[in-house]
């Protein structure tokens, strides 16, 4: 028998995109499905829209709590076996579930089915979509650390491993879906790769916390690595790749922060070099030219020749 997926949408101000939230929920070709949706005190007309669609959804209202409480009490009023969420400025295409769903049949021990996510990069006038990649191997804790697990429209999420990890931690000011995925790997939670994009994720605001507040941002993300580098360690698991891959994205955070606080860069490039002494940087954030520097001269002398020709470029 197929499982019961709760489909899930925390609002809070988004009476511009809620509508096609809702009905791209409504129009999913799987049928099992409920369209739960929670309106976290919003004061724009999102309520009025949410109750446009009358008895075809379930709803609730109260005051403004945070994503993550929303997040929480949506978890509280679903009865599906199955969680997929949607944020309230995001959408799914039509087969987003039908495609998961038919996937875990062939994995079905599996706690989170996680694949691609589309990017639309929203302008009033015109707007593009692309499909993010998720690169091999497809090993979870390698994925998390280089933040390449997709936003939290994207995974069908086992409503009982949520349960049995405390859910959404409603203090968490960024990084959301990241910490609960931390949490759900150190609770042995299985993740499986379904290469099916089904879920759109809107880029359109500079106004949110993790855009506005970058600092914050790359602090929590840190946080999240170290975490995750102390349960592997811990554990016996913490592999030559995994590590280099930890330290692939502290040194991407680094590039990040250089022109802010240099500082906490150089203290990023020190922890690095303290757990992987021959540690080279690479991909798109390291050019061959950026690579001899920093392995001749180190991660300073490396950052300080890239903005002197950053300076006679522009």
């Amino acid at each position: 028998m197929l499982p019961k997926v709760s489909i899930l949408i925390p609002c809070y101000n988004a009476d511009h995109w809620i509508n096609q939230a809702i009905q791209s929920a409504l129009d999913q070709t799987y049928p099992h499905k409920e369209v739960i949706v929670v309106d976290d005190g919003s004061s724009d007309r999102s309520l009025e829209i949410i109750k446009s669609f009358g008895d075809r959804i379930l709803w609730e209202t109260g005051e403004n709590w945070g994503g993550n409480a929303a997040r929480n009490r949506l978890l509280e009023l679903s009865t599906g076996e199955w969680l997929q969420y949607l944020d309230a400025d995001d959408y799914l295409l039509p087969e987003k579930i039908e495609q998961q769903v038919k996937y875990l049949a062939q994995v079905p021990n599996a706690d989170i089915i996680y694949s691609p996510t589309i990017y639309e990069y929203w302008q009033k006038d015109n707007s593009r979509r692309e499909v993010l990649p998720i690169p091999e191997p497809h090993d979870p804790w390698i994925l998390l650390a280089r933040w390449f697990l997709p936003q939290t429209g994207s995974p069908l999420w086992r409503k009982q491993a949520l349960l049995e990890v405390g859910g959404w931690k409603p203090d968490q000011p960024c990084c959301q879906e990241h910490e609960l995925y931390l949490r759900l790997l150190i609770a042995g939670k299985r993740f499986e790769y379904c290469f099916h994009a089904g879920a759109v994720y809107r880029q359109w605001s500079e106004s949110t916390l993790c855009k506005k507040d970058k600092s914050k941002t790359q602090e929590q993300r840190l946080l999240i690595k170290d975490r995750l580098e102390e349960h592997l360690k811990k554990q016996g698991l913490l592999t030559a790749e995994r590590q280099h891959s930890i330290n692939q994205a502290r040194f991407e955070c680094a590039r990040m922060i250089w022109s802010s606080n240099r500082g906490w860069a150089k203290q990023l490039a020190a922890k690095i070099q303290s757990t992987e002494r021959h540690f080279i940087p690479s991909e798109a954030a390291a050019p061959k030219s950026y690579q001899i520097i920093y392995r001749l001269f180190g991660f300073a002398a490396a950052e300080q020749i890239a903005q002197l020709k950053r300076s006679l470029v522009y």
